[in-house]
């Protein structure tokens, strides 16, 4: 988990290098788009080999572990083009006198002494912490509320699963254009209405039909909202400086990840064991987030952006310039 959160902070840092302006949305959907469509295709390989695995008469302890390795070599069979491939602009510096991992931490503490400088990307993170928390609500807990709540069974639920990752993937590639055209801030403004609608649906649903329309929109939801905030940090980040940011939106993903399922459990423990009452309480997270958003301003922030990147590369240190903020 700590390699995967790794890996994905520093791919979501060339998506700048990859695309340029209001491209850089569709890309980002083209990218995310395709992470679905890769994770369809491995568990699809794995339940095939599952399958013919038990008509053979072998047991879990027997099949997991060639699913793993079938995982495991997708994966690095797809990491393939990109580390063949895919150029590298960065210049390594020379070592610094203290060593990487101090002068890695020490430019963490400038970034957040500096982040006054960049008072449109900081709110979109803390924007961010709130309605991530609330899809990553979706994402943990979709297949415990579809059997505690809605009685679904076993196959239901990996078809309601398989659905809402097929959705995902239509809701990233279509939602990168829709970014493009729109803007970003007001494409996630749009995105997180779509959230509130599905867990209004979801809440409220006593029949499996309009729990299967809330699923479908929370899947095409669910990649929108992932490649478009990625997209939006990408458009905020001083280009010499992606990875540092990036690595600030990859860490508010993992407090999203811990804030989101805690605060449900919490609310389901306290209501003694009610997930309407929960779900219902999962939509504050995408109403402060959506709140947060407003003050957002996409072509303010990249103009702030661009100035800290020209201060930089003139080798000033700038911890707080009031007209930068202008």
């Amino acid at each position: 988990n700590f390699f995967f959160g790794t890996g994905e902070n520093l791919i979501a840092a060339f998506l700048p290098e990859l695309a340029r302006g209001r491209g850089m949305g569709r890309v980002s959907g083209w990218g995310w788009g395709l992470g679905y469509l890769g994770g369809l295709f491995s568990l699809g390989l794995c339940l095939a080999w599952i399958t013919s695995a038990e008509n053979l008469g072998q047991g879990a302890t027997d099949y997991v572990p060639v699913a793993m390795l079938i995982t495991a070599a997708v994966f690095a069979l797809a990491s393939l083009p990109t580390l063949l491939l895919l150029p590298e602009r960065a210049v390594p510096h020379s070592t610094p006198p203290r060593g990487y991992v101090l002068d890695a931490w020490r430019e963490v503490a400038h970034t957040l002494r500096s982040a006054a400088l960049f008072p449109d990307l900081s709110r979109f993170l803390l924007a961010s912490i709130f309605y991530q928390a609330g899809v990553n609500v979706v994402i943990a807990l979709a297949a415990i509320y579809a059997t505690q709540a809605m009685s679904f069974t076993t196959q239901q639920t990996l078809l309601l699963i398989l659905a809402v990752n097929v959705a995902a993937a239509v809701g990233a590639f279509l939602f990168g254009h829709l970014q493009d055209r729109l803007g970003s801030v007001r494409a996630i403004a749009f995105v997180l209405g779509g959230w509130l609608v599905t867990i209004g649906l979801a809440a409220g649903a006593q029949t499996p039909a309009p729990f299967w329309a809330a699923a479908t929109l929370a899947g095409l939801c669910l990649g929108a909202s992932q490649s478009g905030g990625r997209a939006l940090v990408g458009l905020l980040s001083p280009p010499s400086r992606r990875a540092e940011f990036f690595g600030f939106w990859g860490l508010a993903m993992k407090l999203s990840a811990i804030l989101g399922p805690l605060s449900y459990g919490l609310v389901t423990w306290a209501t003694d064991g009610d997930h309407r009452r929960a779900l219902w309480a999962t939509g504050l997270f995408f109403l402060v987030g959506l709140a947060l958003l407003g003050g957002v301003r996409a072509g303010r922030g990249r103009r702030a952006a661009l100035r800290a990147e020209r201060v930089s590369c003139r080798g000033i240190r700038v911890y707080r310039d009031d007209r930068l903020l202008t």
